[in-house]
């Protein structure tokens, strides 16, 4: 009976090993910062179970240890007695015989559990990425495919902004598939500097257009930077210097049939992937709370179209003036999960031409906020002007009454208001539904301030405003099932247009 719960108990421990290791590469491929926040519930769990799993390990090599002793001692215990043993001795008897059998099968088991842990740590650490460096590096990324369907015409058919007037060959609907909204990243942990951590990152998807003239070229999606930046973290404080995400606007709805452009961007999500340096401090509150500052200067975007390779300076930074933002956020846990309400300002100096000068702004209200064990808000409102380029007023800072390039034409910048919401409901750890309404609303006095006004798109629009609805489910920790329907309804200066999207996801991550 010893020897079956022995062997039982050391194959169960080579399983648990086999889990383990699985699960803590699995786990440290994800780990890194998603770009997008709708995985960050379920890192922080799978990071959770990996604790668990690797505190299993532990213990495992720790009775192996024991098991190594107790056979060497074994071992030492069976020389002496046969030492011990005179000359014509009889030969022992059966239960002498069994006992002796029982040492020997229960040294085999446990040096073959042994073995088989060794060759598992010889794997795994074969598997680790490795840099020129001595610092450790992680691979992470998101295999991701959607398959749509578009009723009625859209700016975009795979991932579509606002509703469109028409399409090519004068459809009213399409069909696709992509994976261009498929993302990699890698990040790096550096050496401690003066007390603070450093860390690195850089990710990238295949949003940055297509090839020209090639034929099907919308399957072979040009890679294109995402973010990338570097960290200095103090305890409270840390200096953050890259190309990364809109830090007043840290909030997005939650889908993974918008990843190229950030869930209801244009429809009261501010957003930009923007060069800047930023200085956080936190001030602890309690154990469970905080108050954060955020501040900084950014690349000064206003939402230009870009052409050729050769770098131009947009409105915003022909002022040789960057943009500023301050953002002032709580921070703190309700009814056991992650709760936040921020407010933030912008502030952007433009200059478009001789005597075009104007001065961006924007203020703005994030929120997320738990309602009950199951169920989550999350949100923003904004108000500003000449924000075109962090997807205000859907992309519009100024219009026209003429060509821009014109010296005699008339200019105006465009307000806005936008904003917004949406509700999460976590049916199970692997199962959520996400509702979410957004609008984003140009003043009606601006963009008809000129009889024939001229946008960036041609035309000028006048409102655009989503609805959402998705559900997402996680089989695995690795795998990701989604499906979602869309709205939208976008006013021009005469009339509107709609279009729905009905799109089914499945992604791998890693």
């Amino acid at each position: 009976m010893r020897q079956k719960r022995l062997c039982f108990r050391s194959a169960l421990s080579t399983l648990l090993f086999l889990v383990a290791g699985t699960s803590a590469a699995a786990a440290q491929a994800i780990s890194s910062q998603p770009s997008d926040p709708s995985l960050a519930q379920s890192v922080q769990e799978l990071k959770q179970q990996v604790e668990e799993l690797r505190a299993a390990v532990a213990e495992i090599r720790s009775e192996a240890s024991q098991y190594r002793a107790e056979s060497e001692q074994l071992r030492k215990e069976i020389e002496n007695m046969r030492a011990a043993a005179p000359a014509g001795t009889p030969p022992p008897n059966a239960e002498q015989a069994n006992t002796t059998a029982s040492l020997n099968q229960r040294l085999a088991t446990v040096e073959e559990s042994s073995q088989v842990l060794q060759n598992e740590m010889r794997t795994q650490y074969q598997t680790k990425v490795e840099s020129a460096s001595k610092y450790r590096v992680r691979l992470s990324g998101l295999v991701l495919f959607n398959i749509f369907g578009n009723s009625g015409s859209v700016d975009s058919i795979d991932v579509p902004t606002y509703a469109a007037p028409s399409s090519n060959y004068g459809a009213t609907s399409s069909f696709g598939a992509t994976l261009r909204q498929s993302e990699i990243g890698l990040e790096v942990f550096g050496p401690t500097f003066h007390g603070a951590r450093t860390s690195g990152q850089v990710q990238f998807d295949f949003g940055g257009g297509f090839p020209a003239g090639a034929l099907d070229g919308v399957n072979t999606g040009v890679v294109r930077l995402r973010t990338a930046s570097a960290r200095i973290d103090w305890q409270n404080t840390s200096i953050i210097a890259g190309q990364d995400n809109l830090f007043i606007s840290p909030n997005s709805p939650t889908s993974f049939a918008s990843l190229l452009t950030p869930s209801f961007g244009y429809s009261g999500n501010l957003w930009a992937w923007t060069p800047q340096i930023r200085l956080e401090h936190s001030f602890p509150l309690r154990s469970d709370q905080n108050f954060t500052i955020q501040a900084g200067i950014l690349d000064n975007i206003t939402g230009d179209l870009s052409y050729g390779t050769h770098r131009q300076p947009q409105a915003g930074e022909s002022t040789a003036s960057p943009a500023y933002a301050l953002r002032t956020a709580w921070n703190g846990m309700l009814a056991g999960k992650a709760a936040s309400f921020g407010v933030s300002g912008y502030f952007s100096p433009q200059h478009w031409g001789p005597g075009w000068n104007v001065n961006g702004w924007s203020v703005a209200t994030d929120w997320r906020l738990p309602l009950a064990k199951q169920f989550e808000l999350s949100g923003e409102i904004y108000r500003g002007k000449a924000i075109g380029g962090i997807g205000g007023a859907i992309g519009q800072s100024v219009i026209f009454d003429a060509t821009p390039n014109d010296p005699y034409s008339g200019f105006w910048p465009v307000n806005a208001v936008g904003g917004w919401s949406q509700l999460k409901f976590i049916a199970t750890p692997r199962l959520e539904f996400n509702g979410v309404f957004g609008l984003d609303n140009p003043f009606s006095e601006d963009v008809r301030w000129f009889p024939a006004p001229i946008g960036p798109y041609g035309i000028v629009l006048a409102a655009n405003r989503s609805e959402m609805a998705n559900v997402i489910f996680r089989p695995r920790s690795d795998l990701l099932l989604s499906a979602e329907y869309r709205h939208l309804r976008t006013s021009q200066l005469l009339g509107f247009n709609t279009a729905d999207q009905v799109n089914v996801m499945m992604g791998v991550l890693f």
